[in-house]
């Protein structure tokens, strides 16, 4: 089992996560975050962390797509290790439907 970041992460990019994460498992895009599968120990930690509830265990239904998601992602994008502010859109965006269409960003972030 591995975690995987969802598209309510999108245009609001909450990283309390990233800051339990023992193993620095987490890489930034310009607008949302991803975990590398093969890096994540699944220990959970991050879960509970995300103010969004963008981050789901690949054991949940239709989780396969997300899975390659944020393999695909990780390996593009820099590693992020210290909590930073969340988008300004944050708090507007969080729960809306079909970011990963909409507003999805495949540019990476700033990293550490």
């Amino acid at each position: 089992m591995t975690y995987v970041v969802t598209d309510n992460c999108i245009m609001c990019k909450y990283t309390d996560c990233v800051e339990v994460c023992p193993v620095d498992c987490f890489y930034e895009g310009e607008n949302t975050l991803v975990i590398h599968p093969d890096e994540c120990i699944d220990c959970g930690v991050c879960e509970p962390e995300c103010p969004a509830d963008a981050i789901r265990p690949d054991t949940e239904p239709a989780m396969e797509t997300w899975v390659e998601f944020n393999r695909k992602y990780s390996e593009l994008w820099p590693v992020i290790t210290r909590k930073k502010d969340p988008l300004p859109t944050a708090a507007e965006m969080d729960g809306q439907a079909d970011k990963l269409d909409k507003y999805f960003s495949e540019a990476p972030g700033e990293g550490d």
